[in-house]
C-alpha cells in the first residue's frame, strides 16, 4: 500500500522552499503527500522585499477536524516553518489527533541559521519549539536551532565530540532521533550527523562543501529525509540520500548562480528539478517503486 505523509508549513509562491519543495520531492519518492499550508506568501522572505503574506492559522484546526471526520491516517507527519506560538500549539494538537505508534513524526524546528534568528522570531520562541520537539520521533535542527533548543551559546566552530554531545542532549528533550544538519569539521566536507538514542548509535553522511550560500537547501534535506523515513529506509540510508540529493541540487545550481546578479543569486533557490531523476534512483536503493 502506498505510504502517506502530511507536511505542515508555509507556501511561498515563488522562491523554492517550504511546501513548493516538499510536495514535489516527497511525491517523487513514491509517497502520497498531503499538505496543510500555514501561510501563503508571494515570495519567501530571504532577500525579497515587498512580498505579500496571508496568515492561515485559523484554517489549521478546521482542516484537522475535517480530516478526523474522514478518519484519515498518515504514515508520517513532517513540520517545517511555523510562524507563531499559536501555530505550534495547533500542530502539537494535530500530532495528538493523527499520530500513533506507526506514525513517523519529523520536526524541522525552523528558527534561524548562522547564529541568528529569522525575522519575526524572539529567543523565547525556542521554548515553544522545544515542547513540540518532545512529541517528535525525529528532529532536524541546524547548529543555530540546536543551540536555541538547548539554551546554550551558538557554536560557530565545533569538534566531532561537540556534535555528538549536542545530539545526545537533543534526544534528552524527548525525541528518539536527532539529526544535526550543516555540519562542517573544517576538512572540506559538509553534511549531517544523526544519533538514535535507543540504540546509542551515530551515523553521518558528507559531500564536498560548496561555499556559495543558497536558499532552501534545509527544506530539501528535511523533505528527502522525511520521505525516506516514511518509506522505511534505515536511518543511515535516509541521511545519506538526503545529503546526496541536497548536494546534487546545489551542484546543479552553480552555473545558474552566475547568470544572475550576485546579490540576487541565492534568493531563487536551487535547481532541484534537474536532479529528480537522481532522487528516484536513490529511492530505488531502499524501495521497489
Amino acid at each position: 500500500m502506498q505510504k502517506r505523509i502530511v507536511t505542515i508549513q508555509d507556501i511561498s509562491c515563488f522562491g523554492k522552499c517550504s511546501l513548493t519543495v516538499a510536495l514535489p520531492l516527497i511525491s517523487a519518492m513514491g509517497v502520497e503527500t498531503a499538505v496543510i499550508p500555514t501561510a501563503v506568501l508571494s515570495t519567501h522572505t530571504g532577500g525579497f522585499t515587498g512580498y505579500t503574506f496571508r496568515d492561515l492559522t485559523a484554517d489549521i484546526p478546521q482542516i484537522s477536524a475535517h480530516w478526523q471526520n474522514l478518519k484519515l491516517h498518515f504514515d508520517g507527519i513532517y513540520t517545517g516553518y511555523l510562524g507563531s506560538r499559536q501555530q505550534v500549539q495547533m500542530v502539537a494538537d494535530f500530532f495528538d489527533a493523527f499520530s500513533d505508534a506507526k506514525t513517523q513524526v519529523i520536526v524541522d524546528p525552523v528558527m534561524g541559521d548562522r547564529g541568528r534568528l529569522y525575522a519575526g522570531f524572539t529567543p523565547d520562541f525556542a521554548g515553544e519549539m522545544r515542547t513540540l520537539c518532545q512529541k517528535a520521533d525525529v528532529i532536524v535542527p541546524n547548529m543555530t536551532e540546536a543551540c536555541l533548543l538547548l539554551d546554550m551559546p551558538y557554536l560557530s566552530t565545533y569538534t566531532e565530540t561537540d556534535v555528538k554531545e549536542i545530539l545526545r542532549r537533543l534526544t534528552d528533550i524527548g525525541c528518539s532521533t536527532a539529526i544535526l544538519t550543516g555540519v562542517q569539521y573544517g576538512d572540506g566536507r559538509h553534511g549531517a550527523v544523526a544519533y538514535h538514542c535507543e540504540s546509542d548509535q551515530f551515523c553521518s553522511a558528507f559531500r564536498q562543501h560548496i561555499p556559495e550560500q543558497m536558499h532552501g537547501t534545509g527544506d530539501i534535506f528535511s523533505s528527502i529525509l522525511s520521505g525516506a523515513l516514511v518509506q522505511s529506509a534505515p536511518l543511515e540510508k535516509a541521511v545519506e540520500v538526503a545529503v546526496n540529493f541536497t548536494a546534487d541540487s546545489i551542484e546543479a545550481t552553480i552555473d545558474d548562480l552566475y547568470t544572475l546578479p550576485k546579490e540576487q543569486a541565492p534568493w531563487y533557490g536551487v535547481a532541484f528539478e534537474s536532479c529528480i531523476g537522481n532522487l528516484v534512483a536513490y529511492t530505488k536503493q531502499f524501495i521497489n517503486l
